[in-house]
């Protein structure tokens, strides 16, 4: 089992890359957003690897961290979703943006996934709501927040506030985190009209 390769770039293709180590050229696939980040050919590079082992082939995907490769098994516990859809995913929405998506219930924003249909993208932010909290890396300060809105329990003001927001033309994801921070300065009581106030002040920094 290949956890991890530390090498130099041999070459980057559409949808892996080959990383030489020591002389032996491993294949690995990767998702769009971590063939953008990774350098260009005979730089050094570091990947977390994922191994799959069928009757027929053996296969590495890499990462750049490890919370994106959890998320890449996480994400294949749905119904639906192979190694392509999740890796389809992870190139569309990084671990936070996908936390996030998925405690706010926000299927529009998963389906933007190439190969995710609206009832792929129901079923990820359906079946994995209660474990994203534990992947949410640095989303982690809001997802509790987050859930309560997808979930329709959120203190009255803070969801009118995060629905004013978003109907001024913010993403619920960038309402929400403006609420939040909103709700440090403000304090738990505040009204709506406060958090609005001060999540604009935040929105325009």
């Amino acid at each position: 089992m290949i956890g991890k390769l530390k090498g130099t770039i041999e070459e980057i293709g559409d949808d892996y890359v080959l990383v030489d180590v020591h002389g032996v050229c491993y294949v690995a696939f990767c998702s769009a957003r971590t063939l953008s980040r990774l350098g260009s050919v005979g730089e050094a590079c570091v990947l977390f690897i994922e191994t799959y082992v069928r009757e027929d082939q053996l296969k590495l995907f890499g990462f750049m961290t490890a919370l994106e490769r959890e998320w890449f098994t996480l994400l294949q516990s749905v119904q639906g979703v192979g190694a392509k859809v999740a890796l389809a995913v992870l190139s569309t929405l990084p671990p936070s943006e996908l936390a996030n998506a998925i405690a706010l219930q926000d299927r529009t924003a998963v389906a933007r996934a190439q190969g995710v249909g609206p009832k792929v993208a129901v079923r990820i932010v359906t079946e994995l709501k209660n474990k994203a909290p534990a992947f949410a890396g640095e989303a982690s300060g809001t997802i509790g927040l987050k859930q309560e809105l997808g979930e329709g329990i959120a203190a009255a003001p803070v969801a009118d506030a995060v629905s004013a927001l978003t109907n001024l033309g913010y993403s619920r994801d960038q309402a929400a985190n403006a609420v939040a921070a909103a709700m440090k300065t403000a304090g738990e009581g505040a009204d709506s009209a406060k958090l609005i106030r001060l999540g604009l002040k935040e929105l325009a920094r």
